[in-house]
């Protein structure tokens, strides 16, 4: 079967963005289908491309994946009108490839929503079995964070959630609490699948190396932050927490802010300001290398603004990369991630919101070294026995690829459908 497969932040291992889109390449053509990716630049990715652009475009095979790349520059620095200016000038250009490319299926994944849109003209101008994924709710989630507040501009998003959830043969759902919101919106449960992001167990049990910051002693306890620095991740709440560590003179912790987003330069400038020099800023780097980090790190922080949103609604990539690497996971708002640490014990959850439990849950964590340990194994036996990519890109597969076929058997669990 010829997928052809958009994704607009698609990137490479050799990328610091997230690779759950190679990875579902990858688990296509080992089944034996072949995928034509769209994408456009992203500042975080790496598509594997490096030939000049030509009218717009240039096009390569990648790891056996045919990739059609925009000359479109997106970055996490951008401003709100600027992102959508390239989401829309993304999906005219991802319209000419729907309407042209040979296809078997079309898949299309958010963010943005704007991906939704070639999937809709090949659904009913192609007639092509079209497969939504949905890895946030949008335009509930900007709305909620007070990020897009023009009622005109949240219209139009809903609509457009509507045609493009309307016009899916079948979609996917990231979270519990994306699923719910989908079957909101009036689509049969039946069509949804949830596949959560996975847990790369090769990648993350066998580092090249392992590494910390040069100014990280061995005996001190490092708590590692890997993503966007931007407005919807609340990374004031770390700053916070460590203003009271440094007020209790817990010289013995130190925390790593690893990525770049529109956040980081005032974060940055308010650590100065406050004196924090137990907190460390971090260029990006690639996913293999990032795999050496974890391997040196003792925490990983999952941090979010406190947004009931976001509760259930989400599936971060670094969550999983954490427990993939056998860290503990600190944990600073409530929903379904809250839940999986507290079931699990690999982790810390703290109510959003307070700096003071924040603080305290770092120092117990560096206090009691064979606790937190023990964390950590638990962390790494929810990844393999829960989470682990080869499965869940296997029934992601069958999901996917069933949407051609005219009956499906619904299974219990995350997912997940099986052909009849």
């Amino acid at each position: 079967m010829q997928v052809l497969y958009f994704h607009q932040h698609f990137s490479t291992p050799q990328g610091s963005a997230g690779t759950r889109s190679y990875e579902m390449a990858q688990a296509l053509i080992r089944d034996g289908h072949r995928v034509t990716m769209v994408c456009g630049r992203y500042s975080q990715g790496t598509t594997g491309l490096s030939g000049p652009f030509e009218r717009g475009q240039r096009r390569g095979l990648v790891d056996g994946i045919d990739v059609i790349e925009f000359d479109l520059d997106y970055s996490n620095h951008m401003g709100l009108m600027q992102r959508l200016a390239v989401f829309l000038k993304f999906a005219i250009g991802s319209v000419g490839v729907a309407l042209r490319e040979p296809t078997d299926l079309v898949f299309a994944t958010t963010t943005p929503l704007t991906a939704g849109i070639p999937g809709i003209f090949a659904r009913w101008l192609r007639r092509k079995p079209f497969v939504f994924e949905v890895r946030d709710l949008w335009p509930e989630l900007p709305k909620a964070m007070g990020v897009i507040t023009n009622p005109v501009v949240l219209k139009l998003m809903s609509i457009l959630e509507w045609m493009s959830y309307r016009s899916a043969t079948r979609l996917v759902g990231l979270s519990p609490g994306i699923v719910e919101g989908i079957v909101a919106r009036g689509v049969d449960r039946t069509r949804i699948a949830m596949v959560p992001n996975g847990c790369d167990m090769e990648l993350f049990s066998a580092p090249e190396r392992a590494w910390r910051p040069g100014s990280v002693r061995d005996d001190q306890l490092l708590a590692i932050f890997t993503g966007t620095h931007g407005n919807a991740n609340g990374l004031d709440a770390v700053l916070n927490a460590a203003t009271i560590l440094k007020e209790r003179g817990r010289d013995d912790i130190r925390i790593a802010l690893v990525g770049h987003g529109q956040e980081k330069p005032i974060l940055k400038a308010q650590a100065a300001r406050r004196g924090l020099d137990n907190v460390l800023f971090l260029d990006p780097v690639a996913k293999t290398e990032l795999a050496g980090l974890m391997a040196g790190a003792d925490i990983g922080l999952q941090i979010l603004r406190n947004i009931p949103a976001f509760y259930f609604g989400t599936s971060p990539n670094k969550f999983f990369d954490y427990i993939s690497a056998g860290l503990p996971v600190l944990n600073n708002y409530p929903g379904w991630l809250a839940g999986l640490i507290e079931e699990n014990e690999c982790g810390f959850v703290v109510p959003p919101d307070e700096p003071a439990a924040f603080a305290d849950a770092l120092i117990a964590a560096a206090t009691d070294r064979e606790a937190l340990r023990q964390k950590g194994v638990n962390a790494r036996q929810l990844a393999n026995t829960r989470f682990a990519r080869s499965k869940l890109s296997s029934d992601w597969v069958r999901w996917v690829t069933g949407a051609a076929c005219r009956t499906v058997k619904l299974e219990a669990g995350y997912l997940t459908g099986r052909d009849t």
